[in-house]
């Protein structure tokens, strides 16, 4: 897998975007976490707020979706996505879209929202959930990876980390509006999904939680 991780990272056209690539492709904690909650469940997944479609490339390359398609409000990360898609060869295996979150899109199976909801006010939160819950499919699972308000020192070094991140210009627009572990659940558990929610810290100083919602069979 370490080869493939690789050879993910070498097909971006930036030295910049193949090293922060290489470093998120080997050190964050979501991308495994969400290969392991969906590749036993075979099904498409739309990944909103994709950014540069990490996560299409992992699951590609560990065999764990049916379809992907990305969407994100960046067109500059999904040019660059499209880019390194196409010198893999990679173009219909794996869609990228420049869209915004809230869009319908023709897909239903796994939806995956990772660290994407505290760039929305809270009412945006609530539209983009009910959104992703809308493409759910039965069995299908609503993974989403995100810092949630509490009172911890990790949340406090994060809320840090982001105000920085948003002055760098990495992106559009910085924080605005941190949900609580009981706001998701309540929002999630009232369009009948069963939740579940666990740290997602992994080896780093920041705040981050792996939040699960799963679509009944029937």
């Amino acid at each position: 897998m370490d080869t493939a991780l690789y050879r993910i990272a070498d097909s971006y056209d930036h030295w910049l975007q193949r090293r922060y690539i290489k470093g998120k492709l080997a050190t964050d904690p979501a991308y495994a976490a969400t290969a392991a909650l969906v590749e036993h469940r075979p099904m498409p997944l739309l990944d909103i707020g994709c950014g540069l479609g990490l996560l299409g490339r992992y699951l590609h390359a560990r065999g764990a979706v049916t379809r992907y398609l990305g969407v994100d409000t960046d067109v500059r990360k999904i040019d660059a996505g499209r880019r390194a898609l196409h010198l893999s060869g990679l173009d219909g295996a794996l869609q990228l879209q420049h869209d915004e979150g809230a869009a319908h899109q023709p897909i239903q199976g796994h939806v995956a929202l990772l660290d994407v909801l505290h760039y929305l006010p809270r009412d945006g939160q609530h539209a983009l959930l009910d959104n992703a819950v809308s493409h759910l499919a039965p069995g299908g699972r609503l993974v989403i990876r995100n810092v949630l308000r509490e009172r911890s020192w990790r949340y406090a070094f994060t809320r840090v980390s982001e105000f920085f991140l948003g002055a760098s210009g990495w992106m559009r627009v910085g924080a605005q509006y941190y949900p609580s572990a009981r706001e998701l659940r309540a929002q999630l558990e009232g369009a009948g999904l069963t939740v579940n929610i666990r740290p997602l810290h992994g080896k780093t100083p920041f705040d981050s939680y792996l939040i699960v919602a799963e679509r009944g069979p029937g």
